[in-house]
């Protein structure tokens, strides 16, 4: 299993979600955040979510 980061932040750059989320591979790690940030009605806030080598798998400014 991979950690991958999501965080998610206010319009004023306050961190309102810091979470690790652990899956097999970037598809399954890309469908588990795209579900957390639903369920916290986050998807239209300002989020990244990142691979362990970095790479940027979602990004909403």
């Amino acid at each position: 299993m991979k950690t991958y980061k999501l965080t998610a932040f206010e319009t004023n750059g306050e961190k309102i979600l810091d979470e690790s989320i652990q899956a097999e591979h970037d598809e399954a790690a890309k469908e588990l955040a795209e579900k957390l940030l639903a369920e916290r009605k986050l998807l239209e806030s300002t989020h990244r979510f990142t691979s362990p080598s970095g790479k940027l798998l979602l990004f909403h400014s």
